[in-house]
């Protein structure tokens, strides 16, 4: 039995990202830019596996994303398989095909809550967006919600050409009854991070966003729960990623890898162990990729004689590998990081005039994957 000391923690969320498939072309996509297409999803009885497990280890919560999930013909399966195994159930989804009929099903099956993504509440401006003309079928899907009387939240990720519709998109998240907003600024990371200098915003666009959150927040009080989450570029401390590396949540990405987090594919030379050849449990406990950064014994100084390192846990290991290379050095983000400057760089440069999103499409990468 273990000692408190080398207690490993218990994981209370499963990101279940089911296929990487899907209809949209999201130039902040996070999805992995380096992805081994050639090795093959799991399949549906892999997939049960992998939720009856994740419940014996504790887990609670199952968000079952992408992607976009509604991809998988299984899709009806695998809700019901993790609602048998006892865990609540999030489907996280672009909204395309989900009709009345299959969002019944779905119902059926066990699904305890819908997200919807919107680019913007402009169709003209979320198509743009987008990629792709999907904005009056999300309006079908929100009403397919609505009509089985699930909990709805609105998703909008938030960069440079849609932060200045934060009034708009709150107005539009009311307009159509949703439980919750989240209104979350682009986290650079995958394509995110090839397209950071298109996407970031301007500092006068981040001040005047937290205002306007701040005002609506009074204004819907009682309407409308309104979730803001600034971008760690902005942030003048790091945020514990995902609670702390191998504490909290579990990702399994659609060809069984498992994942500390979803963008930990940015680190080079991490080795990932996969469902089809350990179980869950043995992943979480003994597996290279989990237990590298877990707790505070890997850090660096400044981190390991900071008095804030048991709760950011030296921030984001993605984001240091993707500023400087190193994984295990303080997150860039934080002001007390030697390697501070990066950011401020990143921010410096990539900052030119704003340019509407049309002007700017020829400049950014997309998927290359399904």
């Amino acid at each position: 039995m273990r000692s408190k000391a080398t207690m490993i923690p218990r994981p209370f969320g499963l990101l279940a990202e089911l296929t990487y498939r899907c209809p949209l072309h999201c130039p902040y996509c996070s999805n992995p830019v380096r992805y081994p297409t050639a090795q093959p999803e799991l399949d549906t009885d892999e997939w049960i596996r992998v939720f009856q497990q994740a419940a014996d280890l504790g887990v609670l919560h199952a968000l079952l994303s992408g992607g976009e999930p509604l991809q998988r013909k299984d899709i009806g399966t695998l809700i019901a398989a993790a609602h048998d195994a006892g865990l609540y159930t999030n489907l996280i989804t672009s909204g395309v095909g989900l009709t009345p009929s299959s969002a019944k099903r779905l119902k059926l099956a066990g699904l305890d809550n819908v997200q919807i993504s919107f680019q913007a509440d402009d169709p003209v401006l979320a198509n743009s967006i987008a990629g792709t003309n999907a904005f009056r079928l999300k309006l079908l899907a929100v009403r397919a919600v609505q009509e089985i009387d699930l909990p709805l939240t609105l998703n909008v990720v938030l960069h440079r050409f849609n932060i200045h519709r934060i009034p708009q998109i709150i107005e539009f998240a009311v307009s159509l009854q949703a439980k919750r907003l989240e209104l979350a600024n682009t986290q650079y990371y995958g394509w995110a991070f090839k397209n950071r200098k298109a996407l970031l915003p301007s500092f006068q666009q981040i001040e005047v966003a937290a205002q306007v959150v701040a005002e609506a927040r009074k204004t819907y009080q009682n309407r409308i729960e309104i979730l803001y989450v600034l971008s760690d570029y902005y942030s003048p401390r790091p945020k514990p990623c995902m609670n702390g590396w191998g504490r909290r949540y579990i990702c399994v990405n659609p060809i069984g890898d498992v994942l500390p987090c979803p963008t930990a594919y940015e680190i080079p030379n991490l080795t990932f162990d996969n469902v089809r050849a350990h179980s869950l449990q043995w992943i979480w406990e003994h597996s290279e990729a989990f237990n590298c950064f877990r707790g505070t014994e890997w850090m660096q100084e400044p981190c390991c004689s900071c008095p804030y390192k048991e709760i950011d846990f030296g921030g984001c290991r993605c984001q240091a590998a993707l500023l400087t290379g190193d994984p295990s050095v303080t997150d860039p983000v934080c002001e007390l990081s030697p390697h501070h400057p990066l950011l401020e760089q990143q921010l410096q440069v990539s900052t030119p005039p704003l340019s509407p999103m049309e002007e700017m499409k020829d400049k950014m990468s997309y998927r290359v994957y399904p």
